[in-house]
């Protein structure tokens, strides 16, 4: 199967080589997707761009892919299931829930000169990031691309309500599978409360698991691609 990756604020396509390679040893291609403006160059570019380039990943792929979002970019996934919603097999979602129609992307932190750049680690400490060293902070922080302001600022829209059929894994990594039920039946995601096929799968990581734990969110993306791995 194919299965696109996608990472969230601030990371471009690159970040997924070891889960990418964690996957195609177990016979599916993965297809890290650079996002417009994460890793092109593009701070003009806008949601609507990044949509764009997931799409355009979907109608490329061998088949139905199973579309990966991580933290932000759980939302791009799910625009995905409702671009398309019958050329997704399924939507991972990893640490993060999909925004509802109507909301921001994701108006977290301050934009300077048309970007949203990382805030820094102090928003993060806690379970997020426990797990990366001062080492790993530094090259985060230091690779980080400022997300423009044109795809943090843009309004999602939801259009199609077969989106809702298409079959959702959500990836708990800081969070456990408990509370992301909890957060989804009070009411904190009314995407996810709607969708009518949602599994949980735990991952004993911080918010980052492409870089913590690769091997391990490989299995378990693996898994609800349909294969164990061994990676």
């Amino acid at each position: 199967m194919d299965i696109l990756l996608i990472g969230g604020l601030w990371l471009e396509g690159s970040v997924w080589g070891r889960v990418a390679a964690g996957l195609e040893a177990v016979g599916h291609r993965a297809v890290p997707v650079t996002l417009p403006g994460q890793g092109d160059g593009r701070v003009s570019a806008t949601l609507d761009d990044q949509v764009g380039a997931v799409v355009a990943a979907v109608d490329a792929a061998d088949g139905k892919p199973m579309v990966v979002g991580h933290s932000a970019a759980c939302a791009l996934a799910w625009l995905a299931a409702d671009r398309r919603p019958e050329g997704v097999a399924k939507v991972a979602l990893v640490g993060g829930f999909p925004s509802g129609d109507g909301q921001p992307y994701a108006d977290f932190f301050e934009v300077t000169d048309g970007v949203m750049p990382f805030p820094g680690w102090g928003p993060f400490e806690g379970p997020d990031a426990a797990d990366l060293d001062d080492e790993a902070r530094r090259e985060f922080a230091a690779a980080a691309i400022p997300v423009p302001a044109g795809v943090a600022k843009g309004v999602v829209r939801l259009t199609d309500e077969r989106r809702f059929d298409v079959p959702v894994v959500v990836v708990c990594p800081e969070f456990t599978p408990a509370q992301a039920r909890e957060l989804i039946d009070s009411g904190d995601s009314p995407e996810l409360a709607r969708a009518k096929h949602v599994d949980f799968v735990d991952i004993d990581s911080g918010h980052w698991p492409m870089f913590t734990k690769p091997a391990e969110l490989a299995r378990v993306l693996a898994e609800a691609a349909g294969t164990d791995s061994q990676a």
